[in-house]
């Protein structure tokens, strides 16, 4: 069993900062680093760390190659990486001392995925594989539909959200992750009850996990509503937090394990990786995260 991943491959350049810059500020930072980012790529290590069999389909500026490297060492398949004569995907992300972040997304190489790639990286798959896809690369209708009518598992982050995201063929999803504010500009509703009606009532046709920070998570699964609370850690740098999440629940849900557990496994991993700083490599491995659990659980 795989899990097709059409996502994006970002170069992160990181600014630790005092607070977030103003109009008309200039700020300056005290730390920088450039790390491997995008949520395609931090999901798929996520995946990958988790122990599934993942496949990332995407596309990096070819003087990049390096970091196609740091996702084969971490596990993932990349025979569907492409290099291009585009520039890579990059972020510029700020970070505070309390460990939020604002981030500014330039889509390049991203941007590149055509219908054929998507075709090609489906020929080769079996009913038991599931597809994953963000808001970070092209083509993502193309994703939603073919994988569909290849009768596989689609699971759907519409991350960064956009008013885009509601002309795609929402129908084709069978999980749909977001966080409150993705979820609120979805369904055009602000207040969490009003959140949740909307999708029990007009997302009928596929399961929603909502994401709620330091609240924990909640999954709408048919006329069950299950709750999982976040794991109190003091957190540095949340960047990948959500990324590090969909990985380790999707890892274990598509393997049939309880759709609790799961949660609580995807939990434990984004609490651990925010406590440290970066995305691709603030993600735990399983052992971390088997021993997190261990700990925090009875």
């Amino acid at each position: 069993m795989a899990i097709i991943n059409f996502g994006s491959i970002n170069i992160d350049h990181v600014y630790q900062v005092d607070h977030f810059v103003q109009p008309g500020e200039t700020l300056a930072s005290t730390h920088y680093q450039q790390l491997l980012g995008g949520k395609g790529a931090n999901q798929s290590i996520a995946l990958a760390q988790a122990g599934a069999d993942v496949r990332h389909v995407g596309s990096i500026h070819e003087n990049d190659a390096t970091f196609k490297q740091t996702l084969i060492k971490k596990g993932v398949d990349c025979r569907g990486v492409k290099c291009s004569e585009t520039p890579s995907g990059h972020a510029i992300i700020q970070v505070t001392p309390s460990g939020e972040n604002a981030i500014v997304l330039f889509g390049g190489a991203n941007q590149t995925i055509t219908a054929d790639t998507v075709n090609k990286a489906l020929l080769d798959t079996s009913s038991s594989d599931w597809v994953l896809t963000q808001n970070e690369t092209s083509s993502i209708a193309d994703v939603l539909r073919l994988a569909k009518e290849s009768q596989l598992k689609v699971a759907f982050n519409p991350a960064p959200m956009s008013e885009s995201v509601k002309a795609l063929p929402l129908d084709c999803i069978d999980l749909l992750i977001v966080n409150e504010t993705e979820a609120a500009a979805l369904t055009d509703k602000e207040e969490l009850d009003d959140i949740l009606t909307v999708f029990k009532e007009q997302w009928s046709h596929c399961e929603v996990i909502i994401t709620l920070g330091k609240a924990g998570v909640m999954m709408l699964r048919g006329n069950d509503t299950i709750e999982v609370e976040a794991f109190s850690v003091d957190a540095v740098d949340t960047t990948a937090a959500g990324d590090t999440f969909i990985g380790y629940f999707l890892s274990a849900y598509s393997t049939h394990t309880d759709a609790k557990r799961a949660l609580i496994r995807g939990c434990a991993a984004s609490a651990i990786a925010v406590t440290r700083e970066g995305a691709a490599q603030s993600i735990p491995t399983q052992k971390e995260v088997d021993r997190f659990l261990a700990k925090h659980t009875k």
